[in-house]
């Protein structure tokens, strides 16, 4: 009898322990629109420079219901970090891609070299039209032109172009305070479509009026720039003072749709110049590196979505990441349900961040996430946690979907790859 009561003890414990586990609920959270950064701050900036009004209504979203939960969402916790710059807001430019990864790459300059640098994102934007516009003509108009990119994107325009220090070129024209280039963008996009519909496929002239545009809304980029007295070029300064070999930074995916240990393409739009660069390994792998990465001192930037209902990002809130129960519970997070959301579009890749530390809590992990975006500055701009998510693993496992690293970070899978 006292067999058979342990048995039966041993075969109903998982329902008793899944039945005693606090079900994470829905709410429809209301936002008011007003007292958001973006708001209150960007489009103030973007208002009284282009002499624009707009009212704002509260609007509601389904989120995961945090009253009454604590979370690891002080920036002190994070005593396993990176050195990085403090996070700068891209303000009202689909730029993240370049934000995230000019971050990361200043945080290897003082890796790799100790030195503290400060670079320019949007000397990087600026090329990146122009070879969007290249592209374009080349194509004949197939190619996409739009505001967002891919990590590696950054990698190739310093190769070719070169980066400058950001005081030598911030982009901010008029006292502005922050980006804002959606009539930079619309007319640039505008122009590009005339082209098509008139067949006049003439690069030269096309790139002197993509540059012409962009040098009236943030200005004409460097050739030459001043280091202690001494004269570079953007490429000299790559690689006399930074000293970084873009040929050392890879991409880590992990996805089903192709072979595990081959190169391969990224299935998104912002990959526009269908770069197969991309090293995909299972989901294990994959996030034994996110986690011993940064023990080991090697950032990353990571893209994925960030329109979920586990991301808490309004005014008081606690700027976090997390996976809720009633989207699926964490053992079932699985490479087969992030290809399920990948294929299905309820996964998408419209946000690019920089890890840059790492807490341990309950067996778990956390990680501190570096954010350009108005959604983690929703709260004191005097708090170190402005500009900043607190990112639970099982949210980069399902809907992180890359990320770009050192290669030295990741000797062992490479070896794996023919």
């Amino acid at each position: 009898m006292k067999h058979l009561h342990l048995l039966l003890t041993i075969l109903l414990l998982p329902f008793v322990l899944i039945s005693q586990n606090k079900k994470d609920k829905a709410v429809f959270k209301e936002y008011d629109k007003g007292e958001s950064y973006y708001y209150n701050s960007i489009l103030k900036d973007v208002r009284f420079q282009e002499n624009k009004t707009k009212t704002t209504k509260p609007y509601k979203r389904l989120k995961i219901d945090v009253n009454n939960k604590e979370f690891p969402n002080k920036v002190d916790l994070y005593k396993n970090q990176v050195w990085h710059q403090k996070p700068i807001s891209q303000g009202n430019a689909g730029s993240c891609w370049c934000y995230s990864t000019t971050s990361f790459m200043e945080s290897e300059v003082y890796r790799i070299h100790k030195k503290k640098v400060d670079l320019s994102e949007i000397y990087t934007v600026y090329w990146e039209y122009v070879e969007k516009a290249k592209s374009f003509i080349s194509s004949r108009g197939k190619t996409i032109f739009e505001q967002g990119s891919e990590s590696n994107a950054v990698t190739k325009l310093y190769k070719k172009h070169g980066i400058v220090p950001y005081e030598a070129y911030t982009g901010l024209l008029n006292n502005r305070k922050f980006h804002s280039h959606e009539k930079m963008y619309t007319e640039m996009n505008k122009f590009l479509k005339s082209i098509k519909k008139q067949n006049a496929w003439d690069e030269e002239a096309t790139l002197s009026t993509i540059k012409s545009i962009m040098n009236h809304y943030i200005g004409e980029p460097p050739t030459k720039i001043s280091i202690e007295g001494k004269e570079y070029t953007p490429k000299e300064y790559l690689s006399n003072v930074l000293k970084l070999n873009m040929d050392d930074y890879i991409e880590i995916l992990s996805y089903m749709q192709e072979p595990y240990y081959t190169k391969c393409s990224y299935d998104v739009p912002d990959n526009w110049w269908n770069s197969e660069d991309y090293y995909n390994v299972p989901l294990d792998e994959y996030m034994k590196v996110v986690k011993s990465s940064i023990k080991n001192g090697y950032s990353y930037v990571i893209g994925g979505d960030v329109s979920e209902a586990g991301l808490i990002s309004s005014k008081g809130d606690p700027q976090i990441g997390v996976i809720p129960s009633f989207d699926i519970p964490s053992n079932h997070i699985n490479e087969s349900a992030r290809q399920f959301r990948f294929s299905n579009k309820t996964t998408t890749d419209d946000h690019g961040m920089q890890v840059v530390g790492s807490y341990e809590e309950d067996g778990t992990t956390w990680y501190l996430i570096k954010d350009s975006s108005s959604g983690s500055r929703n709260n004191d701009e005097n708090a170190k946690e402005f500009g900043y998510y607190f990112f639970h693993e099982d949210y980069i496992k399902l809907k992180i979907m890359e990320f770009t690293i050192h290669k030295d970070a990741v000797k062992d899978i490479l070896k794996k790859f023919k």
